[in-house]
């Protein structure tokens, strides 16, 4: 029933935001050099690594980790790409993750491949076994004010009451936060 209610809510959304989806897509390609999507390695279920869209919203020589480890991620960070960071519209294409099986719309926000430490803390909270989602229990709680530890917490009580009721408060606790930029530090 998940499966279904996602497939059927990304394609909506991609369909409703296709617009949108090419007008950002045209001011990536003109306010910076490069191509409009970033295909970022994460890890997915059972710490499978796979391939993540987003919206690219830095320069093309940014190090590959984790934003909150860069020391000025504002240098790295173009203009306009600082504002879909800050609207979280760079999430937009995870539709197709959606789509193709490998994300959720709701469940732990995908790690990096190289977050290891958060990778074995999910592992010993069973946490590895959810497919990752574009929302979730941690980020309606904090997002990027809480620790690690702090957000597999939430992350396990996901786990132990999912159901499509709560992914669907979380859906809508994240409109809300999102459109009051709620916990969004970069």
């Amino acid at each position: 029933m998940k499966r279904l209610f996602d497939v059927i809510l990304a394609l909506n959304l991609s369909l409703f935001l296709f617009p949108i989806i090419i007008l950002i897509g045209l001011a990536i390609k003109v306010s910076s050099k490069g191509p409009i999507f970033y295909w970022s390695d994460r890890v997915g279920r059972e710490n499978k690594v796979f391939k993540m869209p987003k919206f690219r919203t830095m320069e093309m020589n940014t190090p590959d980790v984790a934003t909150h480890l860069l020391k000025n991620h504002s240098d790295y960070t173009f203009s306009f790409g600082a504002f879909l960071r800050k609207t979280s519209l760079d999430e937009i294409p995870q539709l197709i993750s959606i789509i193709q099986g490998k994300m959720n719309l709701v469940g732990p926000r995908p790690a990096l491949y190289n977050q290891y430490d958060l990778i074995k803390l999910r592992e010993e909270n069973n946490i590895h076994y959810l497919k990752p989602g574009v929302t979730g229990w941690a980020q309606v709680n904090g997002r990027d004010d809480i620790s690690i530890e702090k957000k597999v917490l939430f992350e396990k009580e996901y786990l132990d009451k999912k159901s499509i009721k709560f992914d669907v408060y979380i859906l809508l606790l994240t409109i809300i936060n999102v459109l009051s930029r709620k916990n969004i530090n970069h």
